[in-house]
């Protein structure tokens, strides 16, 4: 009884390293391309489209993005197809636990996980216009305060790149270690089927 989940590509690291942990062998990965996240209003048609191509094949298909800036349309679009997907508004809450994202309420703070701190350059400052046009980060960060790591691993690389991206955000740095967070039990979840 095989279990797909249909993944962020930012995820796709956590999620192997969750299915080999737990010794879920009956879980496949299949994962989108990460820089869906550029244009959120794509993602709702790219995860119905995997749904679609992949029913049949699966006794359960398991969607692995929270909200993700769609603004609940991929809520809505998993719903009408009859799939689980992870709750929350992004990968920062659940990695940090929901109930505790929520209670932060941190509005002047600018997230990293792994996977953003490690490709920062590719999805966060080349995409901005900021290695042509530096001069607009004031613009785009001038409101936020602070740089928050949220760190899966324990990974000094990662934690200096991201120490790093603070210092050319011109934030201050602050590093999180909060595992895999929801995004485990998420999974757990949707391969029960409870």
């Amino acid at each position: 009884m095989q279990t797909l989940i249909i993944a962020c590509g930012a995820l796709a690291r956590e999620v192997l390293a969750l299915i080999k942990l737990n010794g879920w062998q009956h879980m496949e990965l299949q994962c989108l391309p990460a820089d869906l996240h550029l244009r959120p209003e794509k993602i709702p048609d790219a995860v119905e489209a995997a749904v679609v191509a992949a029913r049949g094949q699966y006794a359960r298909i398991f969607v692995a993005y929270a909200d993700c800036g769609t603004g609940g349309l991929l809520a809505a679009r998993c719903e009408s197809l009859g799939v689980e997907m992870i709750s929350g508004p992004h990968c920062y809450s659940f990695f940090e636990g929901n109930d505790a994202f929520a209670a932060r309420g941190e509005v002047t703070s600018f997230y990293l996980t792994d996977f953003l701190a490690r490709q920062f350059e590719a999805f966060v400052w080349r995409p901005m216009g900021l290695d042509k046009h530096p001069e607009l980060r004031d613009l785009y960060f001038g409101n936020y305060e602070k740089l928050v790591f949220l760190a899966q691993t324990e990974d000094d690389a990662l934690t200096q790149a991201a120490q790093a991206a603070a210092q050319k955000l011109g934030l201050v740095f602050e590093r999180r270690f909060t595992g895999y967070g929801d995004l485990g039990s998420a999974l757990d979840h949707g391969n029960s089927g409870t």
